[in-house]
């Protein structure tokens, strides 16, 4: 359960709506999800984080299912169930398989299996790692 009340459409004030309709209109939907409902609850939050998701998931350098991708990585080693399912789901409308999930989530255990060894063998890092990541 959420720790503050999730505003609704009809309860939010103009500037929630504002951010909501741009929601609806950018994402081709007719519903807010309940994230956006619960950050409602602070105005500015919820306008700043709208528009900073809206750019960093715009198309650009990395297409879109990659983003998903990376997003659900993410989500998963932060341990956000509405964030995986979120953006599974975003995943899947672009495209993801569930091929494409088991592999992913594969690739996400074995980079924080090998994250902690490395950070608890504390091991130096290769000089060759360190020019090519310039």
């Amino acid at each position: 359960m959420a720790t503050l009340p999730m505003v609704g459409y009809d309860d939010a004030p103009p500037e929630v709506r504002a951010v909501y309709d741009d929601i609806m209109e950018t994402r081709k939907t007719d519903w807010i999800n309940n994230f956006w409902k619960v950050l409602a609850n602070d105005p500015p939050t919820l306008a700043r984080t709208w528009n900073s998701i809206k750019e960093v998931m715009a198309p650009g350098a990395l297409d879109p299912l990659t983003k998903e991708l990376i997003y659900v990585a993410v989500s998963a080693t932060n341990g956000c169930e509405y964030c995986i399912r979120s953006h599974t789901a975003g995943a899947r409308r672009q495209g993801m398989t569930d091929a494409m999930l088991a592999e992913l989530m594969a690739v996400v255990g074995m980079a924080n299996e090998t994250n902690a060894l490395a950070n608890g063998y504390a091991v130096d890092v290769d000089a060759a790692f360190l020019k090519d990541a310039r």
